[in-house]
């Protein structure tokens, strides 16, 4: 009896060991599929999941997951296709529409010096107030098909408080056009980013060119030392806006005119492609328009 107990403990050890060794294994195989997964999702490559383990059980599953990041590479391809050859349709028609538009807002132009009763120059004001329209809004799909298109970006060490005052010294006279004085508080620190410049003045212009559009009559923006840029203005039109909505495509207050709905989704996706956020928010009556950059410049070389 002694004898057949030991042989059961030994038994039992062993089956222990071997039941151990086959976690330990299935664990360290886990591991290498996530590594690996995160590896093939995060890089442009079709190499597939390949697991030092065995095991049936493990093999099969790196089988099937293999199967699946195929099928998500091929639609990944297709949908990566489909959209460039939009952004090429876009931009093609848009460049395509831009010299008739031009040439009929330059002849109803003509048309404003001519003889023309009240009634007719007030139809051509209507038609030359839709022929504007479609001008801006063409040449607005026309920059965003371009920038949505451009990844090459030529990065600098940049001054944001330089950049940001240039933007407003530049749109200074049609804030005073409006009437508003503007309110100004930049902090005296530099803040250095890594970035493209002109995508930066384009953030900064799209922005500020949405304020005027909105503003009832006020005009404020601040720049902490962390780089957090503030943009404020009230608006008549609060109730009505749409916060979330604000950066979609063509998506605009009812009462805008000339507006597109392009430049505030364009300032976004050349704000995160540089390493910052922008984000909207209503505070105390007001609009406010925040830009978190977060590219600093400490290891740049000078």
């Amino acid at each position: 009896m002694a004898d057949a107990a030991v042989l059961l403990c030994v038994i039992f050890g062993i089956l222990t060991a071997a039941f151990a060794v086959k976690i330990i294994v299935m664990k360290i195989t886990t591991r290498e599929i996530a590594r690996q997964i995160t590896e093939k999702l995060d890089s442009d490559t079709n190499t597939l999941i390949d697991i030092s383990s065995v095991d049936r059980d493990m093999q099969r599953l790196a089988a099937e997951l293999n199967i699946r990041l195929e099928r998500l590479r091929s639609d990944r391809l297709k949908f990566v296709q489909g959209d460039l050859e939009l952004k090429n349709a876009v931009t093609s028609i848009s460049h395509d529409l831009r010299t008739p538009l031009t040439a009929i807002c330059g002849y109803l132009d003509l048309l404003e010096s001519c003889e023309m009763s009240g009634e007719v120059r007030g139809y051509l004001k209507q038609i030359g107030n839709r022929a504007e329209h479609m001008r801006q809004l063409t040449e607005e799909l026309f920059r965003y098909s371009v920038v949505s298109s451009e990844r090459e970006q030529k990065l600098e060490r940049l001054c944001v408080n330089d950049v940001l005052e240039e933007s407003i010294v530049a749109f200074y006279a049609a804030i005073r056009g409006r009437g508003i004085t503007p309110e100004i508080d930049i902090t005296e620190k530099r803040v250095e980013i890594i970035a493209d410049r002109s995508a930066l003045s384009r953030i900064f212009s799209n922005i500020i060119s949405n304020m005027l559009k909105y503003s009832s009559g006020d005009f404020f923006v601040s720049m902490n030392d962390s780089g957090v840029i503030l943009f404020k203005n009230s608006s008549d039109d609060l109730e009505r806006l749409s916060v979330e909505r604000l950066f979609d495509r063509f998506y605009t207050v009812e009462t805008a005119e000339n507006s597109t709905g392009l430049g505030l989704s364009i300032a976004k996706l050349l704000a995160e492609r540089n390493g910052g956020e922008l984000s909207a928010s209503i505070e105390d009556d007001k609009l406010v328009i925040s830009l978190k950059l977060h590219a600093k410049a400490d290891n740049f070389p000078n």
